[in-house]
This record gives C-alpha cells, structure tokens and sequence, in this order.
C-alpha cells in the first residue's frame, strides 16, 4: 500500500513541533497566513517523506494525518 500525508492548513497553529520532530526535514512553515493568522506546516520535500507518523504524534491540534490510499505501481 502507498501512503499520503496531509496537512489541514486551517487546524494548523503553525507551532512548529511537527517541524523540529521530523527526522527527514521534509516539513516547514508556509510564508502565507491561514485564515486564523498562523503560518501552517507544509511538506516542503514530499519525496523525502517516509511516512514515519512522528509529526502527527506531535500534532497538538490534530491537524497532520498519514492515509492509506491505493498504490497504483504495483506490479501485476
């Protein structure tokens, strides 16, 4: 199966822990406000992602999620 990282930008308080945990510094913060005036986490470098979960642990407002989604390059 192949994996998906999500960020809600809106949930985001922009606290940065989810940054300073990630192993791979694939996250950082945005330069553009949200609609509450915080500065969301994005994936800067998805291809580093491992899909570790660490940053959704350290989420304090639930708003990073990894989901399951179809692998389309599987071999037959």
């Amino acid at each position: 199966m192949a994996y998906r990282h999500q960020i809600d930008s809106e949930k985001c308080k922009g606290c940065g822990l989810c940054v300073a945990v990630c192993p791979k510094q694939v996250l950082e913060l945005k330069k553009e406000l949200n609609a509450k005036g915080y500065f969301p986490a994005y994936q800067a470098r998805p291809d580093d992602c491992i899909h570790c979960a660490i940053c959704c642990v350290m989420c304090p407002d639930v708003a990073i999620s990894i989901v399951e989604t179809a692998d389309d390059t599987a071999a037959s």
